[in-house]
């Protein structure tokens, strides 16, 4: 397959999933589905803005270099027809590079989210009620949470999701480090007619 072409290939599948996490980071704003009375009553982790940032804004600037790939104008520098388009896989692999650190950002963050549980009202006050993780295996804990409704199983969907995400972003952009690498040293096989194939 002709780097350029893969690039084009994983360019189209980060877009979606950029929008997704955007939306699905915007969901969490509203706990359990609903307008929160206060920001206080808001997961911490929902104000890092993982889906929002990591894996939306800074998603979007790779997937549109990795689109403009199969089309860059490589014709033309030194002399040699193939450098322009090296040099173009070269700098792919720098915003792959930004797309994994967006990724990880919000892999991570989930992560936390996900072990720490969400802010709720036990009752008495708005705390984090669950400790490492552990309503994860025992669903009868999530009964602590008297208010906002169902925010436990809203916030461990959205973040789950999020952290899946994520971590296929990640992979995305990790493969367009290599074929980064293949394209900048071994060409593109449409590159202004050049043979080279990867």
């Amino acid at each position: 397959m002709c780097t350029g072409s893969c690039a084009k290939c994983l360019g189209t599948t980060l877009i979606p999933l950029a929008v997704l996490c955007t939306l699905a980071n915007i969901l969490l704003f509203f706990p359990g589905g609903k307008v929160a009375d206060k920001n206080e009553h808001i997961t911490d982790e929902v104000w890092y803005f993982g889906g929002i940032l990591g894996s939306g804004v800074l998603m979007i600037f790779p997937a549109l270099v990795f689109l403009g790939l199969k089309n860059n104008d490589c014709c033309g520098c030194c002399g040699n027809e193939g450098c322009g388009k090296r040099f173009a896989m070269f700098s792919s692999i720098i915003f792959a590079a930004v797309g994994v650190v967006g990724a990880g950002y919000c892999f991570i963050l989930s992560s936390v989210a996900l072990n720490r549980g969400p802010k709720c009202n036990t009752g008495t006050e708005w705390t984090y009620p669950f400790k490492d993780g552990d309503y994860l295996s025992n669903h009868t804990l999530w009964n602590t949470c008297q208010s906002p409704e169902n925010i436990v199983p809203w916030n461990l969907t959205l973040f789950s999701l999020l952290l899946i995400m994520s971590g296929i972003q990640a992979v995305l952009c990790g493969i367009q480090v290599v074929n980064g690498l293949f394209g900048t040293i071994c060409g593109d096989c449409k590159c202004c007619g050049g043979s080279g194939t990867v």
